[in-house]
C-alpha cells in the first residue's frame, strides 16, 4: 500500500517564530507606551486597539491535498500536554465522479493510542485533549469499492487547531458579555500565556539536556580513568610475564 507522510512541523516552526515576535513586540511597545504616554489614556487605548488588530494572528488555514486510490496520507504535528485539539475534515470526490467519497480517518499518538477513528469519513469534526507532549498523527486512507476500476483522486481538507486557536472566542464573548476590545485583550492574554508556557517548556528541556550532557561527561571521564588503569595494569603484567619467560628460556639472567 502506498504511504505518503506530510508534516506540519515547518509551518509550526514559522508559527512559533511569529508568536515569539508577537509577544516580544507587544511587551516592548507596551513598556514604551507606559513610560511615554502615561498621561494620555485615550491615545494609548486607540494605539493599543490598532496594535491588537495588526499583530494578532489570523485564523488557521486548512490543509488540502489529493488522496489517490488505495493510498494513505498522514499529517503529523507536535502538541504540548493539556492542550485542547479541535479539527474539521472533509473528503470530497473529484468533479464528475459518480461514486461518493470513500476514506477512513484515524488519529493516533506515537504510542499507537487511537484518539479518533471514523470509517467512510466524508465530513465531520473531532476534539480531544492531550495528556502529554507528543507527536499526533492524522491519517486518511482511501478505500476502493469492490467491482470498480481505479478510483480517481479525492480532495481531502483538514483544519486542525490546538491551544489558543482551538478556543471559541465568539462563544466566550457571549457568555462573559465582553466588548470587542476586551475580547481582543483576552485573546492576547491567552496568546501571551501560551508563549510563556512554550518558553518554560523549552527552558525545562534545555535543563534536562544540560544535565544529561554533564552526566555523560562524568561517565566518560570515569571510563577513561578506568581504561587508563587497565592499560597500565596490562602493560605491567606483560613486562613481568615476558621477563619470567625470558628467564625460563635462559635468554636473560
Amino acid at each position: 500500500m502506498q504511504r505518503a507522510t506530510q508534516s506540519r512541523a515547518g509551518g509550526g516552526g514559522r508559527k512559533k517564530s511569529g508568536l515569539v515576535f508577537l509577544g516580544s513586540a507587544a511587551m516592548l511597545l507596551l513598556s514604551l507606551l507606559r513610560g511615554r504616554f502615561r498621561r494620555k489614556p485615550l491615545f494609548l487605548t486607540s494605539l493599543l486597539t490598532f496594535l491588537l488588530l495588526v499583530l494578532l494572528p489570523g485564523p488557521a488555514q486548512p490543509i488540502s491535498f489529493q488522496l489517490p486510490g488505495k493510498a494513505r496520507k498522514c499529517l503529523r504535528e507536535e502538541i504540548h500536554r493539556d492542550k485542547l485539539v479541535t479539527g474539521e475534515y472533509e473528503v470530497a470526490p473529484p468533479p464528475g465522479s459518480s461514486s461518493g467519497p470513500s476514506a477512513n480517518l484515524k488519529i493516533t499518538d506515537m504510542a499507537g493510542h487511537i484518539l479518533y477513528v471514523k470509517e467512510d469519513a466524508t465530513k465531520g469534526k473531532f476534539a480531544f485533549t492531550t495528556e502529554d507532549y507528543d507527536v499526533f498523527e492524522a491519517c486518511f486512507e482511501s478505500k476502493l469499492p469492490v467491482g470498480t476500476g481505479r478510483m480517481p483522486d479525492q480532495l481531502v481538507t483538514l483544519n486542525m487547531k490546538h491551544g489558543v486557536e482551538a478556543k471559541n472566542y465568539e462563544e466566550i464573548a457571549k457568555v462573559e458579555k465582553l466588548k470587542p476590545l476586551e475580547l481582543e485583550l483576552r485573546r492576547l492574554e491567552d496568546l501571551s500565556e501560551s508563549i510563556v508556557n512554550d518558553f518554560a517548556y523549552m527552558k525545562k528541556r534545555e535543563e534536562e539536556m544540560r544535565d544529561t550532557n554533564e552526566s555523560t561527561n562524568i561517565r566518560v571521564l570515569y571510563f577513561s580513568i578506568f581504561s587508563m588503569f587497565c592499560l597500565i595494569g596490562l602493560a605491567t603484567w606483560q613486562v613481568f610475564y615476558l621477563r619470567h619467560f625470558f628467564k625460563a628460556k635462559k635468554l636473560i639472567e
